[in-house]
């Protein structure tokens, strides 16, 4: 398991090579360190960024499929889902549901970017949700105030997607991390979207601290609870109502802090 990705980046040819749309493996990584699932997510995101970055997929090239990364590179669907999902909220990629992952134009250089990976404790994720509050809760206001139509289907697209998601037991990571992307677009202010952006997976913290430590049914009691609090910001959002946009926002960041804090005293 511990070589399957590097297997996977640098040895396979032919069959392979066709499945993957018709292009050459990207070169050999080195060896993970484990055979942790978060590491061979993570080691499986470095290729397929490195292919990204390399143009070897260019903007609106679709990915290969689920299934054939999986064969490709000897890993689980899982690891496949939660690369793609960080893919995503790095805005190198989209999913369009029922068609494929395709590769998104390149965001402008970022000036800094907090990654989940450089997170080691649940102090740190926890300092980082004390800087949402503060920053998300202005952004939910302002968000409410300036808001269009447009921003309002993309906010409910993502919520949409999110309780399906959690219907068919897949990732929420990217529908989650949309819907806040979107309202900090919603507030016309750029530099609320880019840095939301620059935060990325990290304003998740169950990505790295509480899904993968949850029995299934009360995983999808946990995430059916985040999307009401969600649907209570999308609701303020939407009546133009700031006030309770701003309450609703803190509320929803507050209970994500006590949870995280729940779920560390329990460890």
């Amino acid at each position: 398991m511990t070589n399957s990705i590097a297997a996977g980046a640098g040895q396979r040819t032919g069959k392979d090579a066709a499945e993957t749309n018709g292009i050459s493996p990207a070169p050999a990584m080195d060896t993970p360190r484990s055979s942790g699932r978060r590491n061979l997510s993570r080691e499986l995101v470095q290729v397929l960024e490195q292919r990204i970055l390399a143009q070897q997929w260019r903007p609106g090239d679709k990915l290969p499929t689920e299934a054939d990364i999986v064969r490709q590179f000897e890993v689980s669907r899982t690891v496949v889902r939660e690369a793609l999902s960080r893919l995503q909220a790095a805005g190198l990629v989209e999913t369009r549901h029922g068609i494929g992952t395709f590769v998104l134009e390149p965001r402008p250089p970022m000036l800094f970017r907090l990654d989940p990976d450089d997170l080691e404790t649940s102090f740190e994720v926890l300092a980082v949700l004390e800087l949402r509050i503060s920053l998300e809760t202005e952004t939910a206001g302002l968000a409410a105030a300036r808001r269009s139509d447009a921003n309002l289907t993309v906010m409910r697209a993502a919520l949409d997607d999110f309780a399906s998601n959690v219907a068919r037991s897949e990732t929420t990571v990217a529908p989650d991390f949309r819907f806040h992307q979107e309202i900090a677009e919603a507030t016309g202010n750029r530099y609320f979207a880019e840095i939301i952006s620059y935060l990325g997976t990290t304003i998740l913290p169950r990505t790295r601290l509480l899904s993968s430590r949850m029995p299934p049914d009360q995983l999808t009691q946990y995430l059916q609870r985040v999307n009401r609090e969600h649907e209570q910001i999308l609701d303020a959002i939407a009546h133009r109502d700031t006030d309770f946009a701003r309450a609703a926002m803190r509320i929803h960041l507050t209970n994500s802090r006590e949870r995280l804090r729940a779920a560390q005293e329990a460890n």
